[in-house]
C-alpha cells in the first residue's frame, strides 16, 4: 500500500506543478499499463532483454563511427573510450572521467547530418507514418513524437529529437513538452553497461534491471507529461514537409552545418548550467555547518527527497540516506549517485530498496542535461 499511495501522490504532485487542465485519462491508463506490462516482459519473459541490447548495437554503431571520425580529428582520444571502465573508477587527482566535448558531443553532428540524408531520401517519413498509425491507435500520440519517444530508449536526449529534427516545427506544446520529459526520464544505450558494471557489486542482474527500467521510463515520462501539460488539441501526424535539400550531398552538407551549430550550443549551455550549479553550491557551502558537515545542494536536495523516497517505498529508516542519493543524481549525475550507492558500507540498504533506487535513479535528469 506504500507503493500504490506513493503512485497516487506523485501522480497528484505532477498535475498541481503543470497547468492543471483536463488530461486524457485513457492516456494515463495505457501509460500505466505499458509500465505494468513492459516490467513483466522484460523481467519475466526469457529472452527480452538480449533483443533489445542487440538493437543497442545501431547506437553503438553511430557512437563508434563517431569517434572514427573524432580520431581523425583528435587524435588518441578516441581511444578514450577503451579506457573509460578503468578511468571512471580510478581518475588522475583533478582528472575529468570524460572528455565530453570531443567524445559524446560529436555524435551531435553525425546524427544532424544522418538525419538529413534519412530525410531527403524520404526513409524517415516513412518510419514516421508506420509511428503515426500505432500509436494514435493506442496512446493518441502522434508519429513524429512516437519515433523521439522511441529512439531516447537508445539514444541521449538531445540525439533523439535530431531523428526528427524536420518535424519539431509542427509539434504540439503538450508533444514538445513529452518528447523533453522522456529524454530526462531515460538513458542513452551506449552508457548502460557502465551502470550496470557499477552496480554489479550490489544488484544481481545489473543489466537487465537497468535496461528495464529505462525503457519502462517512456511510457511513464508521457504519463507524467500529460499530467503536467495535458494535450488540447489534435496529436501531429507526422504529414507531408515540403523538400529542402537539393541532391543527397546538398542534405549531408546542410545536415552537418545545422548539428555544428546545434554542438556550439549544447556546449556552451552546459558549461553555463555546471558552473552557475558549481557556483550555487560554493555560496550554499559558505554558510554554518549543519550536523558538523557543510551544506551542498546534494545535501539539501537529499533532505528534500527523503519523504519522496518512502513514497517509492523506501523504509523510513533508510529514506535520509536513499534522499541523498536522489539529491546526488538530481544536482550531478546518476553515474555519480549509482557509484555512492555502490560505495555504501553493506546494510545501508535492503535489496528491495536498492532494486527502487536503481530505477528511481535511472534517468538523464539533471541541469547539466537541462543544459
Amino acid at each position: 500500500m506504500q507503493g500504490v499511495l506513493g503512485l497516487a501522490v506523485i501522480m497528484a504532485l505532477a498535475w498541481l506543478l503543470g497547468e492543471r487542465r483536463r488530461v486524457n485519462f485513457q492516456r494515463i491508463a495505457v501509460g500505466l499499463g505499458l509500465q505494468f506490462g513492459l516490467a513483466l516482459l522484460f523481467l519475466r519473459l526469457p529472452g527480452m532483454s538480449g533483443v533489445f541490447l542487440w538493437l543497442n548495437k545501431v547506437t553503438e554503431a553511430l557512437s563508434d563511427a563517431t569517434l572514427a571520425g573524432c580520431s581523425f580529428l583528435f587524435g588518441y582520444l578516441h581511444q578514450y573510450r577503451r579506457y573509460l571502465l578503468q578511468i571512471a573508477f580510478a581518475p588522475a587527482p583533478g582528472a575529468s572521467t570524460w572528455i565530453f566535448a570531443f567524445v559524446s558531443l560529436p555524435m551531435i553532428i553525425v546524427l544532424s547530418a544522418l538525419s538529413a540524408v534519412l530525410f531527403h531520401w524520404g526513409i524517415l517519413q516513412h518510419v514516421v507514418r508506420g509511428f503515426s498509425f500505432l500509436l494514435r491507435k493506442s496512446m493518441g500520440l502522434g508519429g513524429a513524437l512516437g519515433v523521439g519517444v522511441a529512439a531516447n530508449v537508445f539514444m541521449g536526449m538531445v540525439e533523439a529529437p535530431l531523428l526528427i529534427r524536420h518535424y519539431l516545427r509542427g509539434l504540439t506544446h503538450s508533444e514538445l513538452f513529452a518528447l523533453m520529459t522522456t529524454g530526462m526520464a531515460t538513458i542513452a544505450g551506449t552508457v548502460l553497461v557502465l551502470y550496470a558494471t557499477v552496480l554489479a557489486p550490489v544488484l544481481d542482474n545489473a543489466l537487465g534491471q537497468i535496461l528495464t527500467a529505462s525503457i519502462i521510463s517512456c511510457p511513464a515520462a508521457l504519463l507524467i507529461a500529460e499530467l503536467m501539460v495535458p494535450e488540447s488539441g489534435p496529436p501531429s501526424d507526422g504529414g507531408e514537409i515540403d523538400a529542402q535539400y537539393r541532391s543527397g550531398m546538398d542534405a549531408l552538407s546542410a545536415g552537418t552545418s545545422e548539428g555544428l551549430k546545434l554542438y556550439m550550443n549544447v556546449a556552451a549551455t552546459l558549461l553555463v548550467y555546471v558552473a552557475l550549479t558549481h557556483l550555487i553550491n560554493t555560496m550554499v557551502g559558505a554558510l554554518p555547518d549543519v550536523e558538523g558537515q557543510p551544506l551542498s545542494l546534494q545535501r539539501c536536495f537529499g533532505w528534500l527527497f527523503a519523504p519522496l523516497a518512502w513514497l517509492l517505498g523506501v523504509p523510513w529508516a533508510e529514506c535520509p540516506a536513499a534522499g541523498q542519493l536522489l539529491g546526488t543524481k538530481a544536482i550531478i549525475n546518476e553515474l555519480v549517485a549509482y557509484m555512492d550507492m555502490a560505495a555504501l558500507p553493506s546494510g545501508t540498504f535492503s535489496p528491495r530498496s536498492i532494486l527502487i533506487l536503481t530505477y528511481a535513479l535511472c534517468g538523464f535528469a539533471n541541469p547539466g542535461s537541462v543544459g
